[in-house]
């Protein structure tokens, strides 16, 4: 009997040895099935690397949006229209001769001696002209008719008034020695803004 006992005990002893040594083997197996060294017939996992986003940390400001780039773009072009509009007006009165500014000084004297509208406003009549001529300048033509038998000259002064009737300009025009039934067209410009819009009129016209 004792001899028995030992026989099973001992057998049990070495299936669970065994065990032990079939457990550490598959283990070892596993190991080796995941190893990524550079032994021969190593089995390697492949390897993917994610992409590592842009370290922004160093960056400074921020560029420029679409917006952004078709505003200064607009800002640019509104500037150089300004520049352009205002070159225009300049050349516009540039024209007007050194005979013409003459004559317009000469009226201002003249009219600084009349009392009320003048004697002479029924020859006189006023037509707009294009601002696309005027390089946008509101200018109109003061058109004066001699509707006497005899030579004259004649002294206008011209109101630009607002829409509430306020006069904010006043420009002065005139013709030396008109003969009879001849006619002079000088040209009666305003430097204001084109808003609001600004009405001519004739205030004073003398025949002298």
């Amino acid at each position: 009997m004792p001899v028995h006992a030992t026989t099973r005990t001992g057998g049990r002893r070495l299936a669970a040895a065994a065990l032990v040594l079939v457990t550490a083997a598959a283990c070892v197996t596993t190991l080796a099935s995941c190893d990524t060294g550079d032994g021969d017939g190593a089995t390697r996992t492949p390897f993917s690397p994610r992409p590592t986003p842009p370290d922004t940390s160093s960056f400074s400001g921020t560029p420029p949006s679409a917006l952004a780039s078709a505003d200064a773009s607009a800002r640019a072009s509104a500037s150089a229209a300004a520049s352009s509009a205002s070159a225009a007006a300049s050349s516009f009165e540039a024209s007007v001769s050194a005979e013409t500014a003459r004559a317009n000084q000469a009226a201002a004297a003249q009219l600084k001696k009349v009392s009320g509208g003048g004697n002479a406003k029924a020859d006189v009549s006023l037509t707009g002209k294009p601002r696309a001529q005027t390089g946008g300048l509101l200018a109109v033509v003061v058109t004066i008719t001699n509707r006497t038998d005899q030579e004259a000259s004649y002294a206008i002064q011209v109101d630009f008034t607002d829409p509430s009737g306020k006069v904010v300009e006043s420009r002065f025009v005139g013709a030396e020695d008109l003969a009879p039934g001849a006619k002079a067209q000088p040209l009666a410009i305003s430097r204001k803004p084109a808003d609001p819009v600004l009405t001519p009129r004739v205030a004073k016209a003398q025949r002298y």
